[in-house]
């Protein structure tokens, strides 16, 4: 999986995504779906190991798929970090 870091204003490039990262490579991404009528409630979580690329292949593979899927990345240009996320176990839930 690949997140990058884009050009949208921010109050700094020192996020602290890419702090606990570095700290911390193990990660979970948390997807879930809300809905008054609770039989409809849903979550799916993926962990893995993340890494930060700042050059190299991966980032410029990271770019590319995102352009790819994400049409608003034709006019926000992705001129920082991408990391990139190797899962290790997906889990989900439904109601």
């Amino acid at each position: 999986m690949y997140t990058a870091i884009d050009a949208k204003p921010k109050s700094t490039q020192r996020l602290r995504r890419l702090a606990n990262i570095a700290d911390n490579p193990q990660v979970s991404l948390l997807v879930d779906h809300y809905a008054d009528e609770w039989t409809q409630l849903w979550w799916v979580r993926a962990d893995g190991a993340a890494a930060i690329h700042t050059d190299g292949a991966a980032m410029h593979t990271g770019y590319h798929l995102l352009r790819a899927k994400y049409p608003q990345y034709q006019s926000v240009s992705l001129n920082g970090p991408v990391i990139a996320i190797t899962v290790h176990r997906w889990s989900s839930w439904h109601a």
